[in-house]
């Protein structure tokens, strides 16, 4: 991804217990690379978004008949986009460890391979993401200080950096994984992914425009 600071930005607000964050993080590179549109990685933690709905749980466990659905449409979904996928046995997982670890490298040129690291862990290889051995081989296998990101990333003010970044997800109305910001605009879920980068991609949107037929 090129880091000419003039081309346009897409925020991708994720989460590695998120199935459908999984689906876009595993293609969003390579599609933002094409339309020439730099990304903003914003990790966050969806649990404090569900509480604040009253949920304990993803919706996916909560309500029966829709987590049968969302498994069974992950197969289809995977099987479209050629991505590996082994359904978790635990749903969904503590990703706090690797988030924080995100938060670090968000503006590094290694946070895209970390983020699809620890997703594949998770969602095809059905392994715990919140192991601190676990995220150091990640790392590791980057060519990276792992014993010093880690140790960074268990700082108190990086932390505080994850919970300001999740108030900053429920500030802006954030409802789920994954969201994007362009231009302002807000687009949700995989679906929606590539809408968002071809709205990034337009230097000047036409937005919120309705018809004057006063003349």
């Amino acid at each position: 991804m090129s880091n000419d600071d003039s081309l346009s930005e897409l925020e991708c607000w994720y989460e590695f217990a998120s199935n459908y964050s999984y689906l876009s993080i595993m293609r969003i590179d390579k599609l933002a690379q094409d339309v020439n549109v730099k990304l903003v990685w914003k990790p966050f933690l969806l649990g404090p978004i569900f509480k604040s709905f009253g949920w304990e749980s993803s919706p996916f466990v909560l309500q029966k008949e829709k987590g049968a659905y969302v498994w069974q449409d992950m197969v289809r979904q995977c099987h479209k986009y050629g991505i590996p996928w082994n359904k978790p046995s635990v749903f969904p997982r503590n990703a706090v460890l690797p988030l924080r670890v995100a938060i670090i490298g968000a503006e590094q040129p290694w946070i895209n391979a970390f983020n699809q690291g620890v997703m594949q862990l998770n969602f095809a290889e059905d392994k715990e993401i919140n192991d601190r051995d676990t995220i150091a081989k990640v790392l590791h296998e980057l060519g990276l200080p792992a014993d010093q990101l880690i140790a960074q990333a268990l700082s108190d003010d990086n932390k505080s950096a994850l919970r300001a970044q999740t108030e900053e997800a429920q500030r802006r109305g954030i409802f789920g994984a994954p969201t994007f910001f362009a231009h302002g605009e807000m687009f949700w879920g995989n679906d929606r992914l590539e809408d968002a980068l071809q709205f990034a991609a337009q230097r000047a949107p036409i937005i919120n425009q309705t018809n004057d037929n006063t003349g």
